[in-house]
């Protein structure tokens, strides 16, 4: 028999996960509201800081980072859970002491440089891939880096680009060799701000702030390529496909605060004479929302696991993936219908979750190819159907 319990050490890092969300963050979720409808971002860098060195107080710091580096290296499986817990705020916080996975494939010289400083929050990266001609289709970016003695010099613009305005470096993929192709032909470059690159924010209507990234002769030493040359499209497979079972870990945690939401509400409004929690039509609406996010809560932990195993996970997150962005978006669709007209309103934070999960179904790949490539793992035989684990 397969055991889903969890072990004591899980559990009590989950309970303190929990208890330190509620006690600390979900607090500042009014403050957050306020700052982001009055056009300021949510919290500041001072209270971002604050929190996640309360975080590190509580032990709570470098979940699935290694232990060399000063992380508690519990795993992925515990960094899912960890995800669940934090998802249940919108509040942007993240607890400290992690690093992009792709940094830790840099020489000594580039550990000491980026990679401990990130750990240790003294510095801020960013992931540059996607750019306005190149999204779903990574193979196709157009951002050119051409040598130029010892050094390379950068030219191209990306966009999209997750803490693009707020990180000090950045983690760019650029073709040194038309030529080749994605394959052997795509670098991968550590590019501090300093160097010359900018960036603009992109308005959006949730509380993701995109940055757009312009690299206009930008000179980068050959020292700070990250892995080897002409081979950054790996990298940046690696960088996606492995983490990519956080993203439906974070909806579960929403998609359970939202559903806890409805269910009080739908005990206590009142409606002819009855809690609107005696309607059927409400009942379904819960009990869909309950058995979905349980599956997807499962999902989430098998690609995880997989990970923690040593195994590819990629097939498994892409389903984890899928399913949880659908998920989160149905369930935040029927709690705002339960709450009805105020939950339309700006009075309570329903229609605040409907935007920001709305951005699940397009980041991190798309719902079509999340489904294209869980056709394809099938279609061509890398996956077979009926097997377990």
């Amino acid at each position: 028999m397969i055991d889903f319990s969890l072990s004591e050490e899980e559990r009590a890092v989950r309970d303190t996960v929990r208890s330190f969300i509620s006690r600390e963050v979900i607090p500042l979720e009014g403050q957050v509201l306020h700052n982001e409808r009055a056009g300021r971002s949510g919290l500041d860098a001072g209270q971002l800081e604050e929190l996640q060195g309360k975080a590190k107080a509580s032990g709570l710091w470098g979940i699935d980072t290694p232990e060399e580096y000063g992380g508690a290296n519990l795993g992925p499986v515990m960094a899912a859970i960890t995800a669940m817990e934090s998802g249940r705020t919108f509040v942007p916080f993240q607890f400290g002491g992690t690093a992009d996975n792709i940094l830790y494939a840099g020489t000594d010289e580039q550990k000491k440089e980026f990679l401990i400083p990130t750990i240790n929050g003294d510095r801020r990266s960013c992931f540059a891939i996607t750019e306005p001609g190149a999204g779903s289709d990574a193979r196709a970016i157009r951002t050119r880096a051409t040598k130029d003695g010892d050094d390379w010099v950068i030219n191209g613009e990306k966009t999209f680009i997750t803490q693009g305005n707020e990180a000090d470096f950045v983690m760019v993929f650029a073709v040194t060799d038309p030529e080749k192709g994605a394959d052997g032909g795509i670098t991968c470059f550590l590019v501090d701000r300093a160097m010359g690159w900018r960036s603009e924010p992109i308005p959006t209507m949730g509380q993701w702030a995109p940055g757009s990234l312009v690299f206009d002769n930008v000179r980068v030493p050959a020292r700070n390529i990250l892995g080897e040359e002409g081979h950054g499209f790996r990298l940046a497979m690696q960088w996606i496909g492995q983490g990519r079972y956080m993203i439906p870990a974070k909806a579960v945690g929403a998609s359970e605060r939202l559903l806890d939401m409805a269910v009080e509400h739908a005990k206590n409004r009142v409606s002819m004479g009855h809690p609107i929690a005696d309607y059927q039509a409400i009942q379904w609406m819960i009990a869909d929302s309950h058995i979905e996010i349980e599956a997807v809560k499962l999902l989430t932990l098998r690609a995880a696991w997989q990970l923690q195993q040593g195994r590819n996970n990629s097939h498994a997150s892409s389903i984890a993936k899928l399913t949880g962005a659908v998920t989160a978006n149905k369930v935040v669709d029927r709690v705002l219908q339960i709450h009805g007209g105020m939950g339309y309103t700006k009075e309570l934070p329903v229609e605040r979750w409907y935007r920001e999960l709305r951005l699940l179904r397009i980041y991190e790949g798309t719902d079509e190819i999340q489904r294209r490539t869980i056709a394809r793992n099938l279609l061509k035989g890398h996956v077979k159907l009926g097997e377990i684990g």
